[in-house]
This record gives C-alpha cells, structure tokens and sequence, in this order.
C-alpha cells in the first residue's frame, strides 16, 4: 500500500491511495491504509496527487476519498482507471482532474510538478514537490528503460535540470540487484521467439496493468500467425482504457473468448489474468477445467510473464502443478527469466538517477527492511546522505540541514469487509462472530474427494437455506471449490476445522445477517 502524506505547516496533501491482498485471511480480502488516524492529528489533505495507475497506488481511493472529499489529480491512463473504480462503488467522479505528464500544478503552499519516468504501466511520474523551503523529489516506482515499448525513454536532460534537490524519496525494491533491470524490448523479443516456438494454444498470463507487456504479446502474436482473445475483467478493462487513449493503436483485432473453439489451437493466443496463481482468475479456471468457454489439452503453453509476488509462491506452484497435469507446457520466470522483467531500478540505474538530480538526502521507501538498507549504503557510497529506513507511520521532519522521525503513530490494519472499511480487529475472532445476531439456518451437505493435490467436491451441492437474504449458489460453489483447493488438511476432521471459519466469513460478507450454519462433509473413495 502506498500514502504518503506531506505537510507544510497547516496543509497537507496526499500522495497515493493503494491497497493490498490480505492473503493470510479468508477470502483474501482488501486491506487499505489507516485514516483514522488522521483526523486526530489534524491531518487532512487538501488534494490526493497519483503518480500512476498500479493497484498498490490507486486501489483504495474510491474507498477512502470520502473521507476527504478533496481535488484528486492524476495522469489520463490512471485518471481513467479511477473513473471506472468510483462508478463501480456509486461515486461521482467530479473531483478527478486530468494532469499531463510534464504538466505543474499548484495546491496551497506546495507546488508540483510531474515528471515522466519509465516503469512497468504508461505515465508512470516522478512528482517535483516545492515549498518556499524546500525541494523534494518523491520518485514513485520507476526504472530507467532505454526502449519501453509505450513511451519515450527517461529524459537525462529534464532530471539534470533539477540538480540539486534537498531529498529523494526514493525506490527502494530492487536495491539489493546489481547492474540494469531489464528492457521491455528485450522481453518483447523474447516472448516472440518463445511464442514461436509453441505447437497449439498459448495462454500468455501477465499482470494486467503492464500494458508495455500486453502490445508485447499482441504483437508477436501477430507475427506468428496467431489471434488473440483477452481473458479476465481487468485485463479487458485496462486494454479498453488504454485503447482510448490512444495506447495500443496496433494491439490486433481480438476475438471474443467464446470463439476461441473454432479456431486451429496454433492460431490462437489468449492473454490471460492470473500469473499470481489467484484462485479466481481466468487462469486457474483454465488449468482446473471450469472455464465455461474453453478446455486447454496437452500440447497447449502457459508462459508467466511476471515475478511471483512474495507471499504467492505456494499458489502459483499449485497452480503451475495442475496446468502439468493437463499436460500444457509451463514457461516461468525463474527458468526463463527473459520472459520478464522488473519495473524497478536495480543498482546502476539508481546511481545514475542520483548522478542526474545530485540529491543532499535520500528517504529510501518501499521494499522491506533490508531493501531500503541496501538503498542507505548504495547512497551513502555515492556520497548521499541517508541517515534514516523509516516504517509504515513514522512522522518525519525535514529542515534544511536534518532529517528525523518526530514520532511514530501506530497503524492500524483496515480491510473491505461487507462492502464496507473496518477496522481488522474481531472481524477473524470467532467469538466475536458467535455473538453476532443470525437470522435463519443454512445447512450444507458437502462430499468430497481427496486427490493428489488436495481436496475436491464430488456431485452437487446440498443447500438448505431459510434466511430471508438472497443467496447466490453459483457463485457459493465457486467460492467453495477455490477454497477447497487451498486447504491442506489430512483428514475430515482438520478439512471441517479449517473450512468452517472460513464459510462463516463467506456468509458474513454476502449475507445482511449471518445464519446458523451447519455443515457436514461426506468424504468418497476415489475409484480405483
């Protein structure tokens, strides 16, 4: 999650608004960053500034902008993906202003000015922030690509003009690497030898927001003779904002999923969501057989154009497992790590950008610990000063000459439960949902299967519900053969002790009252 706030002596404003997937709870659900908090420290920003449209910078904005009602500014490519998230959430979109790259701005005592760089989404902005004291560069996520596919390379000339600035408020998350990250044009030239090369179907899984990495494939698609499909919501929707605007003006004709049948397996591309094994993506309903549209068979290819983001690793290696047993080929980045590359600098390109804007002080964020200390000693070799790794909720002061944590104020965790931002505490306490009023019973009859892999639902499902909320079975069953994927029990007992809170959460988030819920699960023997 990204919200950084600067002040200057009573105004504030925001830069960023992102969220991130709370994997180690039920359902994975949206966590957000802490307001609350800053209400009581007269904290509220005059403006929210977005230097680009990743989901860790932008995701929690339609959630948490009422709470400010402020101007928000942003890029047209991230401008547009904000549109489409405050009409999905009821909101007006009156307050989202439109800023060019390269454009300034001014919001009270600060002035801004934003500033291209490259990095793995278009517009993506460094933001120049002036005050009659100081000049800041806050950097957001960027890399320096010599041949970015969408977009100019970073401009030497328009960096060195700013020299020198008080602080960078720099990238931390590949300080650890030595040399250059990787060009998009070399991985474009890499997917198409590797696309090349493949005898039926390729379903090319990347993330959707790398729309360098989408034009990448579409292309080589093309030259080897292949049509292509797009599978999954966000990777539909950004390809719509970005074809709007003018981005993928060569991106190939695309032929509707439910097509894809009639056409000769080496004809055909699918660009598909999913590279970080989620259990709902369009990926993973290929690889267990429950796309309504298509089956993949043996001879089929699934490339992962994208790093495994700490924490997925055990998802994507399920996922990956039963795409094998289909017998589809599996092309990742660690065996073939041409098939990606980082949208952030490694530690040359970080040398040359401070050799550019020749700060007097880094503030090294994003990344872990050893990351943003990396980043402290790579400074620190280049003769800038960077006495501080700050964490999530440090308050920090910058004078002229120091830079120091006033005080740190606790954040607390925040998540998208019910449709609605609560704080985290109580919503996986048992006892707190024991004392929750139910309306109505629900009773499930569950059989399943053990399998290599884990467990599966066998036959239909068994539903008995009297509670006066709609329920959508479908969408039930889907929900519950995810889930059953992800549990490791070894017998019934564990499988009914790990599925029963998390069918509790399930209910509570889809239903206006939870039930009394009983479940039972018959187990069958698998034929011989």
């Amino acid at each position: 999650m990204n919200l950084s706030l600067y002040g200057y002596g009573d105004e504030w404003i925001a830069i960023d608004c992102g969220m991130m997937l709370r994997q180690d709870l039920p359902d994975s659900p949206l966590q957000v960053p802490d307001v609350e908090c800053l209400a009581p420290l007269g904290i509220r920003p005059r403006a929210l500034i977005i230097t680009h449209g990743h989901e860790d910078h932008i995701g929690a904005a339609a959630w948490l902008w009422p709470h400010w009602g402020c101007p928000i500014h942003a890029t047209p490519l991230a401008a547009g993906l904000l549109r489409a998230k405050f009409l999905e959430r009821g909101l007006a979109s009156d307050a989202i202003n439109v800023v060019e790259p390269g454009e300034a701005l001014e919001s009270g005592p600060f002035a801004l000015r934003y500033l291209p760089l490259t990095h793995s989404i278009p517009e993506s902005c460094a933001l120049l922030i002036t005050t009659p004291h100081h000049r800041v560069l806050h950097s957001g996520d960027w890399k320096l690509d010599p041949e970015p596919l969408i977009g100019k390379p970073v401009d030497e000339q328009l960096y060195s003009s700013l020299a020198p600035v008080d602080l960078v408020v720099g990238d931390s998350t590949n300080a650890t690497l030595p040399g250059w990250s990787r060009s998009e044009g070399d991985v474009a030239r890499a997917l198409e030898r590797a696309i090349g090369a493949c005898p039926g179907r390729v379903i090319v899984s990347c993330f959707a927001s790398n729309l360098a990495r989408v034009l990448a494939v579409g292309r080589a698609a093309t030259r080897c003779g292949r049509r292509v499909s797009l599978m999954g919501r966000s990777m539909e929707r950004m390809v719509r904002v970005a074809r709007d605007l003018g981005y993928l003006e060569d991106f190939p004709q695309l032929v509707p999923v439910r097509d894809l049948g009639y056409l000769p397996a080496e004809e055909v591309l699918i660009i598909a969501t999913g590279s970080q094994g989620e259990p709902r993506a369009a990926l993973s309903r290929l690889a267990q057989g429950r796309h309504p549209d298509l089956e993949l068979q043996a001879g089929d290819t699934a490339i992962f154009s994208a790093k495994a983001i700490p924490g997925n690793e055990r998802l994507i290696e399920r996922l990956q497992l039963a795409l094998k047993r289909l017998d589809v080929a599996v092309l990742e980045e660690i065996v073939h790590p041409e098939l990606h590359a980082s949208g952030h600098p490694a530690q040359e390109e970080l040398r040359s950008f401070y050799g550019w804007i020749r700060p007097q002080r880094l503030l090294p964020v994003h990344g872990e610990r050893r990351h943003q200390e990396a980043h402290q000693r790579l400074a620190e070799s280049c003769g800038i000063e960077a006495p501080l790794a700050p964490s999530n909720g440090d308050l920090l002061r910058i004078e002229r000459t120091t830079l120091t944590v006033e005080r740190h104020i606790p954040q607390n965790p925040y998540i998208v439960h019910q449709n609605e931002v609560h704080a985290l505490k109580g919503l996986d306490d048992p006892a707190a949902q024991s004392r929750q009023p139910r309306e109505g019973r629900f009773h499930l009859i569950l059989p399943v299967v053990a399998m290599q892999g884990g467990w599966h639902r066998v036959g239909r499902l068994l539903i008995d519900y009297s509670g006066a909320s709609p329920l959508d079975e479908t969408a039930f069953a889907d929900w519950l053969d995810d889930t059953l994927e992800q549990l490791e029990a070894e017998s019934i007992a564990q499988l009914r002790a790990q599925l029963q809170s998390r069918l509790m959460h399930w209910l509570s988030d889809h239903l206006r009252r939870l039930p009394v819920v009983h479940l039972q699960i018959s187990a069958t023997e698998t034929a011989s």
